[in-house]
């Protein structure tokens, strides 16, 4: 895990205690209210990445989404779905099922407990009516990309026949081993779409990062255009840095967004950018940027 994502995710479980204990965050609400309702052309469904604005509990963040147009947050535990819920707002992509980020499918010894979680987990999506369910590889620590492979279709092959008859697509990222996850196995589009076809179940897909794919291997858009059937779930940041998609950095994301609707591809596409602004108005304003650019 970066330290800016670990950071983050920090500062949110600082966040949720403070809920829990009844206490008044101290985080101001972002305004926003000028950018209301703010014309978005209805092709793309957007979202964002819960982790990557901790600094708002999740109700501040409910209240940004929707004062931004869009109704959906990315990567969300069963514990803040009550607040999703009340906003009418979706939880595009679930989590919580996983042991961390680095002990992952590719381990047997993790298997057991990883299936234990990921049943109950799939259970409880299904409930609440949401479709998607992260999962990752883990790190490789010396194991070759073949027994990996062997590995995660021996566990996973374990909770895709709850995850079909819940109808619950059970999505891996893949991140870049570059920079921010030295060592995780699942670093390229090759692996993950061996994984697929392996798998071959209707239920299993690839959550297709495109900053990480950049770093690590570029030829986002021919990737896309080429492999779209094993790609259910798009994530969004700026290279490098990880912060806006604005024109700081090296991707174009409109040209990006048009391929992936090319494909005919009617899921989400979250943001997952670090805001850089150090004011809550600030940041709320790179996230109304970085929908309006996916906005085609």
């Amino acid at each position: 895990m970066s330290n800016s994502r670990r950071k983050l995710l920090q500062g949110m479980a600082l966040s949720s205690a403070a809920v829990i204990a009844g206490k008044v965050v101290a985080a101001s609400e972002p305004s926003v209210s000028k950018h209301s309702n703010n014309g978005l052309k209805g092709n793309v469904k957007h979202s964002v990445s819960r982790w990557t604005y901790g600094d708002l509990d999740i109700e501040q963040l409910c209240v940004l989404v929707k004062s931004l147009g869009f109704s959906a947050i990315d990567l969300v535990g069963p514990e803040d779905w009550p607040s999703l819920k009340k906003h009418n707002i979706d939880s595009s992509m679930c989590n919580g099922a996983e042991l961390n980020l680095v002990d992952g499918w590719i381990h047997p010894e993790f298997h057991d407990e990883l299936t234990r979680r990921y049943l109950a987990h799939i259970e409880l999506v299904s409930q609440a009516g949401y479709k998607n369910l992260v999962c990752f590889s883990g790190n490789a620590r010396g194991m070759d990309p073949e027994q990996g492979l062997k590995n995660a279709v021996e566990g996973l092959r374990r909770i895709l026949p709850a995850a079909q008859k819940q109808g619950v697509m059970i999505q891996m990222e893949l991140f870049n081993s570059k920079i921010d996850h030295p060592d995780y196995m699942a670093d390229n589009s090759a692996w993950g779409i061996e994984l697929c076809k392996q798998l071959d179940s209707p239920n299993f897909k690839l959550l297709y990062d495109i900053y990480h794919m950049q770093i690590n291997e570029g030829d986002i858009i021919r990737t896309i255009g080429d492999n779209h059937q094993y790609f259910g779930h798009y994530h969004t940041a700026g290279v490098p840095g990880r912060n806006e998609i604005d024109d700081t950095q090296e991707l174009f994301y409109p040209a990006i967004v048009k391929a992936i609707l090319k494909t005919g591809y009617q899921g989400y596409l979250a943001q997952e950018f670090i805001p850089t602004p150090n004011t809550p108005e600030g940041r709320a304003e790179s996230l109304r940027q970085a929908i309006h650019i996916c906005d085609v």
